[in-house]
């Protein structure tokens, strides 16, 4: 059966935008107009919350606290970068609110309509390969939950060989997490806030209560009087290299703000409200991750349960291990939406807008998660995973030109016609449509630090600029 193009094609309804330009835009690409902003202060608060609340945030510290440092400076390493990239946060998020546009469309201004792709290639990449690897966090709690139900259910027949690193269990867990996630991915981001006003009630109250149980079951652990194991510049550049290793691991959602802030109904000043909040949700995150390992160990003993689902499985409540691994599922489910599947579409659409909106876009990442078979790779493929986090190399300089050229080059100003026509000389900046300066600002950022992406790939480093904070399995986020 041959299935006509026409028939795959995404609607266009008449716009000054999308009318005769099908190559460049469609209606989830256009600026969303004024009846379609839904999102409130209380909409990003909670978008915010929701995000911030994920496995990967909980086991910040624990590779800080695991290259020599004491809690006291991991909880500093996490609040000094988060204030630090909270201001590109609310910088980027503030030109989304203004012009209601995405990233994609925004990148055009910067890099040129071919140029843009550049941005877009590189942060779709990124944001597919964490929807696959949080998928996998999921299913464990969903794995998890099973088990406090049906107990038998954890000693299940492993038919699956031993080198796919997962079991029957396993994969059980992580097909119920993907059929569960699956209608989400089809809801717009307009209505999906609500998921993401729930998950900020429903897992922070859960984790707060493994906090208490922590202080109140072993005094929070002989963690907190761990001292430091480095001294002189090993401390200092441990200090500088676990600070930018947060920075990287949240540079996807320094740069796709926009494709959630389009959506605001209230003054762009509100973005501001991110330079205070995230280094203190996030702070607050990690010191419960610190808190809850560390009583892990003194009561179960052996190594610390940095895996939340680790800790959570060794306790005796079944009712207890359902709710808490609950928590985790959901938040795994909140963080793939905010932090990776919409940002994956909005890249998507960009990069073929007659077939692909934001639903086909999200259902398209889903599909694709499969291929990178997530579940081996968090099993044998650690140095692959640090090379993925050190990733984050492209996206630094990505977001920098971005912000520079549009608070300082274009001084607040936008044409927003002009960026969804690509023969208007405004951004079309050369024959061949990409902004050179932009190109070469890039590949000034990104070539000194290629030895190093590439040496993550096969070998640790202190000194690294880009270590990954994921040396966990299952700890890593983005995007």
């Amino acid at each position: 059966m041959i299935i006509r193009r026409t028939r795959l094609r995404v609607a266009q309804p008449k716009s000054a935008f999308a009318e005769g330009n099908a190559r460049w835009t469609n209606l989830d690409l256009d600026p969303v107009p004024h009846h379609r902003r839904k999102w409130g202060a209380l909409s990003f608060v909670a978008y915010w919350i929701s995000d911030a609340f994920n496995s990967a945030t909980w086991q910040f510290a624990s590779s800080i606290i695991a290259v020599g440092l004491s809690w006291r400076e991991s909880l500093a390493i996490v609040a000094i970068s988060f204030f630090i990239i909270s201001f590109v946060i609310a910088a980027n998020g503030a030109v989304g609110a203004i012009y209601h546009i995405p990233f994609p469309v925004i990148a055009r201004a910067s890099w040129g309509f071919w140029g843009s792709y550049v941005a877009i290639i590189s942060r779709v990449i990124l944001a597919i390969f964490w929807f696959a690897i949080q998928n996998v966090n999921g299913g464990n709690a969903v794995r998890c939950m099973i088990g406090a139900i049906w107990p038998s259910f954890l000693t299940l027949k492993n038919d699956i060989p031993e080198d796919q690193g997962i079991t029957t269990a396993g994969m059980v867990g992580y097909l119920i997490f993907f059929i569960v996630q699956f209608p989400f991915l089809c809801i717009h981001p307009n209505k999906v806030r609500w998921l993401f006003i729930a998950k900020s009630i429903i897992v922070p109250i859960a984790w707060l209560a493994i906090l208490v149980w922590a202080f109140v079951a072993e005094g929070g652990g002989a963690m907190f009087n761990q001292k430091p194991t480095v001294s002189g510049s090993k401390y200092s550049w441990l200090f500088l290299a676990n600070m930018t290793s947060v920075l990287g691991n949240y540079a996807t959602l320094s740069v796709n703000q926009s494709d959630f802030s389009r959506y605001s109904r209230v003054s762009p000043k509100w973005q501001l409200l991110y330079i205070p909040m995230l280094p203190i949700v996030f702070t607050f995150i990690s010191f419960i991750g610190i808190a809850a390992s560390s009583a892990g160990q003194a009561r179960y003993g052996g190594d610390i349960p940095w895996d939340p689902i680790v800790l959570i499985s060794h306790w005796t409540s079944r009712a207890c291990r359902f709710f808490a691994a609950f928590s985790f599922a959901l938040a795994s489910l909140g963080v793939n939406i905010s932090a990776n599947s919409i940002s994956a579409a909005n890249d998507l659409t960009a990069l073929a807008p007659q077939y692909i909106n934001l639903r086909r876009g999200q259902i398209i990442c889903a599909m694709l998660s499969w291929c990178l078979v997530p579940w081996k790779i968090l099993a044998s493929a650690g140095s692959f995973l640090n090379f993925m986090s050190a990733y984050a190399i492209f996206l630094g300089p990505i977001g920098a030109i971005m912000l520079w050229d549009f608070w300082l080059v274009k001084q607040r100003k936008y044409d927003t016609l002009a960026l969804y026509q690509p023969s208007n000389p405004t951004y079309r900046y050369s024959a061949w449509g990409i902004n050179w300066r932009a190109l070469a600002a890039f590949l000034v950022g990104v070539a000194p630090n290629l030895p190093v992406w590439v040496a993550v790939g096969v070998c640790r480093h202190e000194y690294r600029l880009y270590r990954s904070v994921a040396l966990v399995p299952g700890a890593g986020e983005l995007d």
